[in-house]
């Protein structure tokens, strides 16, 4: 059987897959340039990250299967970044204030052979209109550190969101759900070989 590997250096992932019984063989995170091509949709966006570091792990684990994903944040068409600084947490915090967005997860699955099954799950939010002082024990808390969007529902932000719809664990950083029809799919076809 084909050796499995998580293209991906978030713990939350892999806590993910470890609760429905994936445990990885090899954790890989990948280094691939993640600008958004010029008008480039959010889901979009979501989807060809996933199917490109999937590929570029690829390389170095030719004979796995393995999943890749990427979470994108958006307010409309408008991409929210991946928080690197307080500046941008603030940025990001002020956009979502009182607002419902999206929050699409692109999740690819390669086999061993290069066949790619891949999918965008899409939830939608609803935060709370945030105070000012909301926002910044919430900045002063670094829980926004590189989260898309600036925010991690699964900590602190969490008492700001008032309405969801769709997969929870998709905003966490991996729609489960989905992910376990990928591996299994991948995992039929890689026993084929």
């Amino acid at each position: 059987m084909a050796s499995f590997v998580l293209a991906s250096a978030s713990p939350r992932r892999l806590q993910l897959l470890q609760q429905i019984g994936y445990v990885p063989d090899v954790v890989a995170p990948t280094d691939i340039d993640e600008t958004p091509h010029k008008d480039e949709a959010p889901g979009a966006l979501a989807l060809r990250l996933a199917v490109e570091k999937a590929s570029a792990a690829a390389v170095i684990h030719p004979n796995a299967v393995i999943l890749a994903a990427d979470t994108v944040v958006a307010c409309g068409r408008r991409i929210l970044p991946k928080a690197e600084t307080e500046k941008d947490a603030w940025v990001c915090l002020k956009l979502l204030s009182g607002k419902r967005h999206r929050v699409y997860g692109g999740i690819a699955v390669r086999a061993p052979d290069g066949k790619i099954w891949a999918r965008t799950v899409m939830t939608v939010v609803k935060f709370a209109r945030l105070t000012d002082e909301d926002m910044k024990a919430y900045v002063a808390s670094g829980d926004w550190k590189s989260k898309a969007g600036g925010y991690a529902i699964q900590g602190g932000a969490g008492a700001y969101v008032s309405t969801i719809n769709g997969s929870y664990p998709n905003i966490v950083g991996l729609c489960i759900h989905t992910a376990r029809k990928l591996l299994l799919a991948a995992q039929a076809h890689a026993a084929k070989l």
